[in-house]
C-alpha cells in the first residue's frame, strides 16, 4: 500500500468515527484508495417507505457517504456542490448494498465522482454523479 493511500485510509477512518448517520446505516467500509471508496450496508426493516420499498433516500445516503469518503481521503475537507441519482431498481428488505465511488476529476477546487450501487446479485440499482468543491482545510493533522 503506498503512502497516499494509507493517509486516505486514516482520513476514512476519522470520518466514520464521527459519522453517527452512515453508522446508523450500517456502512462498512471495503476498501478504500486515494479518490476511491467502496462501502456496504444491508437495509433494514426501518428503511421502508410506504410503498413497502426501501425509500429512495436510503440508497442516496450509501451513496452519498461513498461519495464524502472517496472525495475526502486526500485530506482536503470537500464539501458537495451538485449531486444527482437514478434510481434503476427497487431495494427490498435484507438486500446487501455495495457503493463503489471512483473518482473522474481532482482538480484544485473541485472534484467529479461517479458512484454505482450494486445489490448482492450484481445488479445495479443506482447511478450517483457528485461533484465537490475543496476548502483547502485538513480533516485530520498529520504527524
Amino acid at each position: 500500500m503506498n503512502e497516499n493511500d494509507i493517509l486516505a485510509e486514516k482520513v476514512v477512518t476519522h470520518m466514520m468515527e464521527n459519522d453517527l448517520f452512515s453508522q446508523w446505516l450500517g456502512i462498512k467500509v471495503i476498501e478504500i484508495k486515494e479518490g476511491y471508496s467502496k462501502i456496504q450496508m444491508t437495509v433494514r426493516k426501518e428503511m421502508i417507505n410506504g410503498f413497502g420499498i426501501v425509500h429512495g433516500g436510503i440508497a442516496f445516503s450509501l451513496a452519498d457517504s461513498a461519495f464524502a469518503f472517496a472525495c475526502n481521503n486526500r485530506n482536503n475537507l470537500s464539501v458537495a456542490l451538485d449531486t444527482s441519482i437514478n434510481f434503476i431498481k427497487a431495494v427490498s428488505v435484507a438486500d446487501k448494498l455495495t457503493a463503489e465511488a471512483k473518482e473522474l476529476h481532482n482538480g484544485k477546487s473541485t472534484g467529479i465522482y461517479h458512484i454505482t450501487i450494486n445489490n448482492q446479485n450484481g445488479q445495479l440499482i443506482s447511478l450517483f454523479k457528485g461533484t465537490c468543491f475543496r476548502t483547502g482545510k485538513k480533516l485530520i493533522e498529520i504527524n
